[in-house]
């Protein structure tokens, strides 16, 4: 089968390039795919600069010379406006061929905001989504937003996953969880406005010192600009409990970071959260989590089962849970175990790219 792949791929990595490098790894072992690689060089959200602009350009010309050369096409769309005004592009330079066309949704929370002012924006949506061959989201709150604008039996549910090499066995979390002192805490994700480090920070520092003696949390992750980080670093600066380890980590380095934590923590409110592969991963390495009910984590996550849920940009929150969790610690290994088979019977790589694989093969069934 011959596929347009419209996606982004690291770098720079993010939930949305791995899933989509994953995903294209796959793809490839059978197929023959042209990519067109919708990757920025940082993290801002839209169109914001002059080299952005000719990016764009050359996307949508890459587009228009490969759309009738494919038997399918594979586009992930963006959730903000500028983002979406070029998927709009796209929508059209397709338009004949729209009936071949599978969309993703990884994310959500952004273009629930879109379809949600009932503008033009949602209008021309609604025009070009309708006639596409499926739309694929994360979760049952992403399939809602989008019975709106397409017939139900078009949305694909596909759960987004970890990586198979993340997966520690049962006697490795029990190992991690037979001293939690100090408790480790995880915070890996991009460090972007909305993402919950810095409220994160200040819970700790509102701790007393004898619990922050039982507490170090360490951060990874890239800023959007120098200035946010020389700004976070300088909170921290002087707190022994709080560590900035940098803004990439892979491969098993990665892994040993979250086998030395006991606790994930990603208490977001980021405008354009989905269900974060990072939540997934720590269900995978055995963590209790902590985060918010935010966009499209309720789907994968429940409070007092998962871990435990914080109000959105409450510093006093995650304060309390973090008291709370040192009370409670000796249930923090059932809940971690929990977490790991979960993710080992819903969340694997190979549930995630079969799935995909799947409904884009079934795409090229001719129309009755």
């Amino acid at each position: 089968m011959r596929i347009l792949f419209i996606a982004p791929v690291p770098p720079p990595v993010t939930g949305q390039s791995l899933a989509c490098k994953v995903l294209f790894e796959e793809i490839i072992k059978k197929n023959t795919v042209e990519i067109v690689n919708l990757s920025k060089s940082g993290f801002k959200q839209g169109i914001n600069s002059i080299d952005r602009i000719f990016e764009v350009f050359g996307i949508t010309l890459k587009v228009w010379r490969n759309k009738n050369r494919t038997d399918v096409i594979y586009l992930t769309i963006a959730e903000s406006i500028a983002g979406n005004i070029k998927d709009l592009v796209i929508y059209l330079i397709c338009f004949r061929r729209l009936d071949s066309m599978i969309i993703q949704m990884l994310g959500g929370a952004g273009m629930r905001s879109i379809l949600e002012k009932k503008g033009i924006l949602c209008k021309l949506n609604k025009f070009f989504i309708s006639r596409v061959r499926g739309v694929i989201v994360e979760g049952e709150s992403q399939a809602f937003t989008f019975s709106k604008l397409i017939n139900r039996d078009k949305i694909h549910i596909v759960p987004n996953f970890a990586e198979d090499f993340l997966f520690l066995n049962e006697n490795d979390v029990r190992n991690k969880f037979t001293n939690i002192y100090p408790l480790k805490i995880l915070f890996l994700s991009n460090l972007l406005f909305g993402k919950g480090h810095n409220e994160l920070v200040d819970a700790y520092l509102s701790l007393n010192d004898e619990i922050k003696n039982k507490v170090e949390i360490v951060f990874v992750g890239g800023f959007e600009s120098s200035a946010h980080k020389e700004e976070f670093l300088n909170n921290i600066l002087g707190h022994n409990g709080l560590t900035y380890y940098g803004n990439y980590v892979g491969g098993e380095e990665k892994k040993e970071l979250y086998r030395k934590s006991h606790v994930f923590a990603l208490p977001t409110y980021y405008p354009y959260e989905g269900q974060p592969i990072s939540i997934l991963e720590a269900y995978a390495t055995g963590c209790v989590v902590i985060t918010t009910e935010h966009s499209g984590i309720p789907d994968v996550f429940c409070d007092m089962v998962n871990g435990y849920v914080v109000e959105k940009r409450s510093v006093s929150s995650i304060k309390l849970v973090i008291e709370r969790i040192l009370e409670n610690r000796d249930s923090l290994l059932d809940v971690a175990i929990l977490n790991r088979n979960i993710a080992f019977e819903k969340y694997r790589t190979t549930i995630y790219t079969s799935s995909i694989v799947n409904i884009i093969e079934n795409s090229n069934v001719s129309k009755p």
